[in-house]
């Protein structure tokens, strides 16, 4: 750090200027890391990084300066939106997300409230379960084994989805 005898900062290197004591950016660009500043210098300007962190009390400027290398690394990444673009386009995987779960906790109601007569088929008395791949294992209150069919999601015209993706677990769904 300026005027302890060691390097100067980051800033002060990339500036091409003496490190003084009191340099602003010392604690929070240090010289072994010069690309931090090098892009928050890019984006933003020495001056108005120096202005900002001046502006704020001591105890701010440490997360001032990490939002402020955030943001400078998501507007070279998108220069027009910057992080405000990455937070949208979360949002909107967020929301179609929330969009196939819905789809697929209907899909598991639909196929919970058909009628259990037209789903058992035969029972199974042996530990040898060979199961395709639209049935699953059931134990019932007997404690019989008995396979239960499951209908394919496509057989259910209740929720169809704008996107005609595939249900989460190929073609049928199990509850």
């Amino acid at each position: 750090m300026g005027g302890n005898g060691t390097s100067p900062c980051a800033s002060c290197k990339l500036l091409r200027r003496r490190c003084a004591k009191d340099c602003i950016f010392a604690p929070y660009f240090p010289s072994d890391d010069p690309h931090k500043f090098a892009i928050v210098h890019k984006v933003f300007g020495a001056s108005n990084v120096s202005k900002m962190l001046q502006e704020l009390p001591m105890h701010q400027r440490a997360d001032a300066v990490s939002s402020l290398v955030y943001e400078a690394n998501a507007r070279m990444r998108d220069p027009v939106y910057g992080c405000v673009g990455a937070i949208s386009f979360l949002q909107n995987q967020v929301s179609q997300l929330q969009m196939q779960l819905a789809v697929a906790q209907a899909e598991i109601l639909c196929i919970q409230m058909q009628p259990e007569s037209n789903n058992i088929t035969t029972p199974v008395h042996q530990n040898n379960y060979e199961a395709d791949d639209k049935s699953f294992l059931f134990h019932n209150n007997l404690s019989q084994h008995q396979y239960i069919n499951f209908p394919s999601s496509s057989d259910h015209h209740v929720i169809q989805d704008s996107l005609k993706r595939e249900s989460f677990f190929g073609h049928d769904m199990v509850s």
